[in-house]
Formats: C-alpha cells, sequence, structure tokens
C-alpha cells in the first residue's frame, strides 16, 4: 500500500518512518509544488494522499481523481477559511480540534474523516508542532482503519485570513489579550505582532504573562517614511 504526505512544513517528514512502520505501508513525502500533478501521483496509485500543510491550490483534477485529506485546525464547521490558529486565538478560544476531511472545491466544507482534540497553550511554533504529531497520529488511524467521511454538521462559521497589520497591540487593553497576540505569531515566517510609535516600530516575541506585566524579547526599529502602518 502507497500513501503520500505532501507538505510545506519539514516537521512531517519526521515522521514516515514511524508512519510506515505502524502501517505496513509506502510513505512518499513530496514537497515541491511542481511534482503535485495528475501524471506523477497516479504512478503510485496511492490510498490516500495527504495534505497535513499545504497552501498551495490542489487542482480538481487531483481531488477528484484521489481520495484527498487535508487538515484544519478548527471543530468544523465552525471556522472555515483562513488562518485558523490565530483566529481562534484572537477569540479567546484556547482548546480546538483538528479536522481531517476530504478535500473539494468549496473551503474547508468537505465531508470529516475524523477529529481529534488539540491544545492551543504555547507560542505559535509550539501549536504547530503539536499539530503536527497530531496529524500524524490521525494518519495512521485513517491508513489503518476504513472510515468512511461524513457530512459537516451545524451551523458555518467563516473565518478572514488575518494580514500583517492585524498584529497590531497598540489599541489592546488587557494584558491577556497582548499576550494571546504575541503568542499567536510567535512562529518561523510569521509577521509578529508590533507596537508603532511615531519614530519606532517594535516587535515582540518569546512572551511570558506574569503577575501585572509581560516579559517579552523585543526587536526595536527606526521607521522611516515607507513605512506602512502594519
Amino acid at each position: 500500500m502507497v500513501n503520500i504526505i505532501v507538505s510545506n512544513k519539514k516537521w512531517h517528514k519526521n515522521y514516515i518512518h514511524e508512519i510506515e512502520a505502524k502501517t505496513n505501508s509506502t510513505i512518499i513525502y513530496i514537497d515541491d509544488k511542481s511534482l503535485v500533478t495528475y501524471e506523477i501521483l497516479k504512478k503510485y496509485s496511492p490510498k490516500y494522499i495527504f495534505f497535513p500543510h499545504w497552501s498551495n491550490i490542489i487542482s480538481e483534477e487531483i481531488y477528484k481523481k484521489f481520495e484527498c485529506v487535508i487538515f484544519h485546525m478548527t471543530d468544523l464547521p465552525f471556522g472555515r477559511g483562513g488562518s485558523p490558529l490565530q483566529n481562534l486565538i484572537a477569540r479567546g478560544i484556547y482548546e480546538t480540534k483538528v479536522t481531517a476531511l476530504r478535500c473539494e472545491k468549496d473551503l474547508d466544507a468537505g465531508d470529516i474523516y475524523l477529529k481529534m482534540p488539540l491544545s492551543l497553550q504555547g507560542a505559535a511554533e509550539e501549536i504547530y508542532l503539536r499539530a503536527a504529531e497530531l496529524t500524524k497520529d490521525m494518519m495512521i488511524e485513517m491508513i489503518n482503519k476504513d472510515f468512511q467521511p461524513k457530512k459537516q454538521e451545524g451551523k458555518v462559521v467563516s473565518f478572514k485570513r488575518r494580514k500583517p497589520e492585524d498584529g497590531n497591540i497598540g489599541n489592546l487593553q488587557e494584558l491577556q489579550k497582548i499576550f494571546d497576540y504575541i503568542r499567536m505569531l510567535d512562529a518561523d515566517s510569521y509577521p509578529r505582532a508590533f507596537l508603532n510609535t511615531k519614530n519606532l516600530h517594535l516587535e515582540f516575541e518569546r512572551a511570558t504573562l506574569k503577575n501585572g506585566y509581560i516579559n517579552a524579547d523585543v526587536k526595536i526599529a527606526l521607521r522611516t517614511g515607507n513605512d506602512e502602518e502594519k
């Protein structure tokens, strides 16, 4: 049996041997979008093509010809759309579920295979690593069992993808909220939570919430006339 993992993140590559050992299957790992074509994928005749962290469009030809599984960090149908981690924490939600669902044309609207709980405590990088471990367990379970995906049930709540300027903490009035904004953006390649003064741009990371204050690392840069109000 062959299964394929397509991912933008190296985290998932570390799980290949464990998944193979626990499923008695062969895992093909792809991190190059130029290799995600029908012509290449059909050579493997995979049972599943898993997309645990993929930011590129999956073509209709692929998701209609193969069993394509995507993973979303909300308890669907609540939280369809972009930036799920940040949108959840910004709403004061600290526990969620990772949902494994069938890829379809409409965003995050496919039938659901299974869900597993996920804590949103810690910095974003920690949460993503925790989620990667969880998706590994979900892939193992799906390969070993025959899950019949079920239609989503409940009220649909959609999220909008957050922009870098949404990380501005200048107007926040609660320490918990400020702390949450800093930690939810504290991950590799993410724009950090920031604060602007007339002349300075301050970015924050590695925050800890204390009794009445926050400790954090801060990068301070001079603002220039070309700086945008992030």
